[in-house]
């Protein structure tokens, strides 16, 4: 079976380059619909298989439209919303099997955006120069499967370092093809469970998730990184999880401050309207991530913990843990289904304890305070005289979910 990769490029600067990809694929035995993004200028040495006149269509709009937009920006930003949509078509028709794009900063955030519009385990594969991550990464990501390749050299040219990336993809891509497949549907008498964790609670959660097998469940572990805690919800609302254990909730915090760890406005909402049993833990959120040396300067002189050479955390203020306690009971109360939040009162991370950098055991019972004080009277607040990272209240949290599941089978 021949398996069709879309590649997506600005033709009017990436033509060769593009063309040169697409061989490399036809060799290797692939078809190609190459996809033509440019806006400003005429194809470069290829003929794309859908013209840029054609795909803005997709939007709603027409290439003399998105040329006069006013701003590179706005064009570009209309590029990409009818690039999406044809990206989904496509799949949708059976078209589209791998995809991968190249370009810099608008090309890449392009091809990009239509790369998460697919499902999780379709190919996709990126080439850019700002690859690096010396650029914000989240553009070139978000909450997909992307693997993203940085092209080292600038896309103008086809020298060896060039040539070499752009095997390389090509020979990549055809093994995923070949060899990978897509996440499968959600099987019915699956007993998934999603669970966020961070390195601060680690210990617990590994106690946890066999605690969740020793029941019959397989845990799902999700990052809280500000990428994880999203992707889990997203996955929760596909039908991947019977139920959710929100262990590590940070992603709610960074926010406030310009964290790196943020998780949205969303964070917290979309497990509870979807009505799927959750049991939810405070777990890190007393404290933001920053990359070392980046702190703001709004936050200097708090408690500062040194994570790791690339990480530093920053403790959460007495007025920013009430703050929290709203936030989390103005969004779990929206929850459909049945819900238990557990409070370690020993700690938040592993730097909140007796005697630790983070410990200030009045700001996280004001954190208490405000959530009982606004959360629905039907959701239960249970505390738990353990630090957030032992092993033995991963096991408690554990089985406060075994016993929801029990009792809303």
């Amino acid at each position: 079976m021949t398996h069709t990769v879309v590649i997506i490029g600005t033709l009017d600067t990436k033509g060769p380059e593009v063309a040169y990809l697409r061989d490399r694929l036809h060799t290797l035995g692939a078809r190609t619909t190459v996809g033509d993004v440019g806006i400003l200028g005429e194809p470069l040495g290829i003929t794309p298989d859908i013209s840029r006149v054609e795909a803005a269509t997709y939007g709603g709009t027409t290439i003399e439209a998105l040329r006069n937009a006013g701003s590179r920006g706005r064009a570009v930003h209309g590029m990409r919303e009818a690039l999406k949509i044809l990206v989904r078509r496509l799949y949708a028709e059976g078209k589209l099997d791998a995809i991968t794009g190249m370009g810099g900063a608008e090309g890449a955030v392009m091809a990009a955006a239509a790369m998460m519009q697919l499902p999780v385990g379709v190919p996709k594969i990126l080439i850019s120069p700002i690859a690096s991550g010396k650029h914000y990464f989240d553009p070139m990501v978000g909450t997909s499967d992307i693997m993203v390749v940085h092209s080292i050299v600038d896309i103008l040219g086809l020298n060896p370092i060039a040539t070499t990336i752009f095997d390389n993809v090509a020979a990549a891509l055809k093994g995923l093809v070949e060899h990978g497949h897509v996440l499968p549907p959600p099987d019915p008498a699956s007993r998934y469970v999603a669970v966020t964790m961070l390195g601060n609670t680690t210990k617990a959660v590994m106690a946890l998730k066999q605690r969740l097998a020793a029941a019959g469940y397989e845990a799902v572990i999700f990052h809280s990184n500000g990428v994880g805690g999203p992707a889990m919800e997203e996955l929760a609302e596909a039908g991947h999880f019977v139920g959710v254990i929100d262990y590590t909730t940070n992603e709610t915090y960074d926010p406030m401050t310009g964290g790196i760890h943020d998780g949205g406005p969303d964070r917290l909402k979309r497990v509870g309207q979807l009505g799927l049993p959750q049991v939810v833990v405070p777990g890190c959120i007393d404290f933001s991530v920053f990359h070392a040396g980046a702190i703001p300067e709004a936050l200097h002189g708090r408690p500062v913990y040194d994570h790791n050479p690339e990480y530093t955390l920053v403790r959460a203020s007495h007025v920013e843990m009430i703050a929290l306690g709203h936030l989390f009971a103005e969004r779990l109360n929206l929850a459909r289904g049945p819900l238990v939040i557990a409070v370690p009162t020993q700690g938040l991370s592993i730097p909140n304890h007796p005697g630790g950098v983070f410990w200030d055991p009045d700001a996280d019972r004001a954190f208490l305070d405000a959530l009982k004080q606004a959360i629905r009277p039907d959701i239960p607040v249970l505390t738990v005289e353990r630090h957030v990272n032992d092993p033995a209240f991963g096991v408690e949290v554990a089985e406060l979910f075994v016993k929801l599941m029990e009792q809303n089978p």
